[in-house]
Order: structure tokens, then sequence, then C-alpha cells
């Protein structure tokens, strides 16, 4: 970053600078923060007017802090003083406006004193937010420094898995087919899920093993079904059964194969198909990000076709409003947000974007292509031209295979710090995918977004 000043005598009657903001739900929380304003006002999913709609409104001596950010870095720059600051305001400023600071001068003293007319208007429109005048001291040394660095915020907003677990907790406990918990993560996973009332586990596998897990963890099986399997996938096999007469209300993974738990589940007559194909969702708590983020499909279908993707669009939308999601949008990603025929899945994404207007995707809207940064980013999808309800504000991603989904999911995972559910849809049940590198948080949360599924699509009200 380079910031280069104006000293007193470079500054004439007349000059003008301007900044640009767009106004992120980040900008307001770090304000609030920072400054200690609280008000409910600023925060998402606040209705403080009672107007019926979200307020969102961002605090006025924010918006006046851009007048600031002028002064300081661009007219007169760095090394200026302020000696003082009137303020008019006109209108409220959103979270997704973009405003425009604009000053000028209007009168120079010998003491070293500049007064500057200031104004923040919004855009397009050019409505007037905050008008004023700025009386400060020039800087009279020469600064032009480059390569000046300041630190990255990411903001730990309110956990939303935390949320999950306390709609999840009123519900009643998922009775659930843990295949092969014989080791001890697998078995603690489900055990921990257990004492916060979210499953109640049936436990199949080989029973001597799981024994000796729980002894290992200090567990207690004590009232809790425990059936002896010979192998892995016939353990597999059981689950199928227990779903398919109705004694068991979602699948968990322990320690085995995906595809030896899977593969009986897609067998035609004892499985547990349901219409769909089977595809894998990550419901992914990034710090931020002001809603989750769904990530499919990164575990199950390696190379999608165009009929597979519509599956795994529509099964994340079901699971999106689930969770809470309204209007879910979907965003088709690429590596391009531009449809280029030498690139598949720009023209998958095209297709699937259509499909969706002509009602053949149902109940989200879906755009693409859109690139990641575009998907996710308000000002980058604003640089690229890109409007509608989608670009900037995705909340599931569609990954053109199973590399980019999973290198996407583990990269939020892993580098981004956030934590993930895995899911698999298209079942008859909910299947909960765990890592045995999952935490906790992610174990728990996997179980809650199941519970929580599998009960609105059973008309289950708390």
């Amino acid at each position: 970053m380079r910031l280069v000043n104006r000293t007193f005598g470079e500054i004439a009657i007349g000059d003008t600078a301007e900044l640009r903001r767009l106004i992120t739900q980040d900008d307001i929380y770090v304000f609030a923060v920072a400054s200690g304003n609280h008000n409910p006002m600023h925060m998402p999913g606040q209705d403080v007017d009672g107007d019926g709609k979200s307020d969102s409104v961002a605090p006025g001596l924010f918006v006046a802090s851009l007048i600031s950010a002028v002064l300081g870095t661009l007219l007169p720059g760095p090394g200026t003083l302020y000696r003082r600051q009137t303020l008019g305001f006109y209108d409220r400023a959103r979270v997704g406006e973009e405003l425009v600071c604009r000053v000028r001068v209007t009168a120079k003293e010998d003491t070293g004193m500049i007064t500057l007319a200031t104004e923040v208007r919004r855009l397009p429109d050019e409505a007037l937010m905050v008008s004023g005048e700025a009386e400060v001291v020039a800087p009279s040394v020469r600064f032009d420094r480059d390569g000046l660095e300041f630190p990255g915020l990411i903001v730990q907003r309110h956990r939303h898995f935390e949320a999950l677990l306390e709609r999840a907790r009123p519900l009643p406990s998922l009775i659930t087919a843990v295949v092969c918990p014989d080791e001890e993560k697998s078995l603690d996973g489900a055990l921990l899920a257990a004492r916060e009332s979210l499953i109640t586990p049936i436990l199949i596998g080989n029973a001597d093993r799981i024994a000796t897990a729980a002894a290992t963890l200090g567990a207690d099986l004590s009232g809790i079904e425990v059936i002896n399997a010979a192998s892995d996938e016939g353990a597999a096999v059981i689950a199928c059964q227990l779903v398919n007469q109705g004694r068991a209300q979602a699948v968990m993974k322990g320690h085995l194969h995906t595809d030896d738990l899977l593969r009986p589940m897609l067998d035609k007559t004892s499985g547990l198909r349901a219409g769909r194909r089977f595809t894998h969702v990550f419901v992914v708590d990034v710090p931020g990000m002001s809603h989750p983020l769904m990530v499919t499909d990164a575990a199950i279908n390696i190379a999608p076709d165009l009929a597979t993707k519509i599956d795994i669009i529509q099964n994340a939308i079901d699971l999106s409003i689930s969770v809470g999601t309204d209007v879910p949008r979907v965003a088709v990603l690429s590596a391009v947000e531009t449809i280029n025929p030498a690139i598949q899945s720009s023209v998958d994404a095209a297709l699937l974007a259509k499909m969706a207007e002509r009602g053949q995707i149902t109940g989200g809207v879906v755009d693409g292509p859109l690139a990641m940064d575009n998907a996710v980013d308000l000002g980058a999808a604003r640089t690229k031209g890109l409007a509608g309800e989608v670009a900037g504000r995705a909340n599931i991603l569609v990954a053109p295979g199973i590399d980019a989904g999973n290198m996407l999911a583990k990269q939020l995972t892993f580098i981004s710090n956030a934590e993930s559910a895995g899911i698999v849809l298209g079942a008859k049940v909910p299947v909960l995918l765990n890592s045995r590198s999952d935490s906790p948080m992610s174990r728990l949360a996997s179980c809650a977004v199941a519970a929580i599924h599998h009960f609105r699509l059973a008309g289950y009200s708390a």
C-alpha cells in the first residue's frame, strides 16, 4: 500500500478527493467492537423499528468515519491533525450499499489550518447521507511511502454451529444406527452426541472391539443397544435393515471405509434409495461469514454429469431450507464467470441456472458460472459487474467435481479455521459421514444438522 500526502504549501482552494467504500457486515461488527456501540439496529436479523424487516443499518459515525479516512490518507493525507468537524445526518446507509466520501478545500489560513467541505453519498443514486465541514492542520513535511501493511482482521462472529445445536436440542433424540464405532474417536463422537441428547445411538459392529474402545474411553455403555456384526459391510447391512424397519432415523459412519458404508445403502431392493442420487454436503462455519456455507459435492460423486448436478443442487437447497435459509442462494462454481465452451463446468453452470429459472430446480435461486471470489464476495462481484441475488451472497457452493469440492472444504477447515459438518442426502434418512480428524463441535453439528433436517421433513414441530 502506498500513501502520499499533500503539504500545506501544495494545497490549493478547490482541491478535491474522494473515496468509495462498500459497506459489509464485517465493517459493522468491527465498528461495534471498537466503539462499544452495540445497538442491535446495526446487527443482522434484528428488527428494532418494528417494520418486519432486518435493519442492518450502518452506524452514523461509521459512515462519517469515511471522512476521516479521506482526510488521513488522501487530502491532506498522512500527518493531518483534526481540529473540528461538523456533521449533519440525512439518510440511513445499510449493509450492501456503496458509499462515496468527497472532500473539497474551501479555505486556507497562514497558521497551517485547512477548511474542507465534507460529504458522504450513496451510490448510484447520489443520495446525501452525511455532510459537514472539517478544519484540520495540514502536514508540513512530505510523506511518500510504499509497502505499508496493516494487519488483516477476521471477525469471529456468533457461532453458527452453536445456534444449530440450540435449535436441535428441543427436538426428539434422533435414533441413529452407528456403524462400526469400534475405535475410540468414532465411539466417542456418538457418545458425545448422546450425552447432548441429540441422538440415541444403536451401536453396530464387532461387539468385543466396541467394548474395548468403551473401556479405553472410560465410557459406560449401559442402556445403549449394541448389535454384533461379523464384518464392516455386514454392519452397514444391519443399519439399512434398522432404517427399513423404522427402528433408526439416521445412520452414522464409524471406523470403516465410506464405500463399505454406502454400498449396501445403494442396493435397489434392500438399500436406502429414495429417488435422488446420494450426494454429500459439507455445512461449514467459517469465521467472518454471516451465514453457514454449504459445499457440495465433496465426498461421493467424483465427476458429476448434468443430471447428477441437478440432484446435488436440489438436495443442498432442501438442507439449506431446513437449517434456516428462507431462499437458498446457489453458486455453481467454475474457473470463470462467463460461459466458455472449452470449460464444461461453465456450460453446466449456465444450464443449471436456466433450469432453475424454468422450475426444474426448486426452492432456491441458482446462478452460474461464478468463480469463487465473485460467488462469496460482494466487492469482487461488483468489480466484475455481476448483479442478481446470488453473486457475492451465495450460501451454497456447487463444485465442478470431487477434487475441487474436497479441496475447497478442507481449505476452509484447515486454513480458514472453519468447522464443518458432513451429511449425505438422497437416502431415506440422513447419513452422517464423520472424519477421524473432526473436532467434537463438528461431530455434534453433524448430528444437529441431521436431526433438524429429518424432523423438518417428517413434519415435526416442537
